[in-house]
């Protein structure tokens, strides 16, 4: 599903320095993947690469078979809105659209709108348990709710993969349990792969997996050696 190859980053400018040399990892569908770190060591660089938003000093990164390099922008840019689906910290619910309009944004961006695409829409609504909500606008909506709203629209189009950055940043400790408990279920169940990236402990502790991420690239840890 998801290969990094010896993947190698490194940031240029005035004050140079390498984030992280000779980074492998292999993910499978269904698999909930932690990447956990101190602040600044690349977590969220890491996600932008496998999205293929940043690219790489050295190495590979193969998503379903397809090295991601060899693309060219607007075909990378189509390959990341068909298969991948993202999770933010701030949400990124866009405020101007109602939470059904900002849920079908990506079925929208590849056109399957239409009566299956509002069947769809009412489906994920309804798996992170707002339903009836459709027509509420962002504004009416608490935190966790509006997360949900991302989850929902991070995997109403089917996608292979799901990178979540800091999902619980912005969440008190309850719903942050909730909402981590709510994104493992629904990639569980899309038979989708998921990669979270975060600082919390009780985030990483719901995955299959957890690598800490350093300099030297990803070791396979614990929950119960997560500080």
């Amino acid at each position: 599903m998801v290969e990094l190859r010896s993947v190698a980053k490194s940031f240029r400018g005035p004050a140079p320095r390498r984030l992280f040399d000779n980074l492998s990892l292999a993910i499978a569908p269904r698999e909930y993947v932690a990447i956990v770190g101190a602040s600044g060591v690349g977590k969220s660089t890491l996600l932008n690469i496998i999205a293929g938003l940043e690219p790489v000093d050295a190495g590979h990164v193969v998503i379903d078979g397809v090295d991601c390099a060899v693309l060219d922008d607007e075909t990378k840019t189509a390959f990341r809105r068909a298969r991948m689906g993202f999770v933010f910290q701030a949400f990124h619910v866009l405020p101007y659209l109602s939470v059904a309009q900002n849920v079908a944004l990506p079925l929208a961006l590849q056109g399957r709108g239409g009566t299956a695409g509002d069947a769809r829409v009412s489906a994920m609504l309804r798996a992170v348990g707002l339903e009836g909500r459709e027509a509420s606008e962002p504004r009416e909506l608490s935190g966790g709710e509006l997360q949900r709203v991302a989850i929902a629209r991070a995997l109403v189009h089917q996608p292979m993969l799901v990178l979540a950055d800091e999902p619980t940043g912005n969440l008190d400790p309850d719903t942050a349990r909730q909402v981590i408990a709510l994104l493992r279920a629904s990639v569980k169940e899309s038979g989708a792969a998921a990669v979270l990236a975060t600082h919390s402990r009780v985030a990483a502790a719901s995955a299959d997996r957890v690598y800490r991420l350093t300099a030297k690239g990803l070791h396979e840890s614990s929950a119960a050696e997560l500080e």
